[in-house]
């Protein structure tokens, strides 16, 4: 279901930098983080999504997360634009 999501969004953010920097600029809907992520890549888009009350999905794999936003490799976080 999460992967479907990605898979029809008409904009997405791809990244942990420029889905911190697109939360700040309050452009998000949703973010996505991969499970199988680095904790340490991943924490600070989640503690900026927490404070800023944007919803966070947790999917398990970076590679299908990656394929669902079309790229070919894996994705730690993606996030939908407005």
């Amino acid at each position: 279901m999460s992967y479907e999501k990605v898979l029809q969004a008409k904009s997405v953010v791809i990244g942990t930098k420029q889905t911190v920097r697109a939360l700040k600029n309050n452009l998000i809907v949703e973010v996505f983080i991969a499970e199988d992520a680095d904790p340490f890549i991943t924490s600070r888009v989640a503690m900026t999504s927490r404070e800023l009350n944007v919803p966070i999905t947790y999917v398990d794999s970076m590679r299908l997360l990656g394929k669902a936003c079309g790229i070919d490799v894996g994705a730690a976080t993606v996030a939908i634009k407005k």
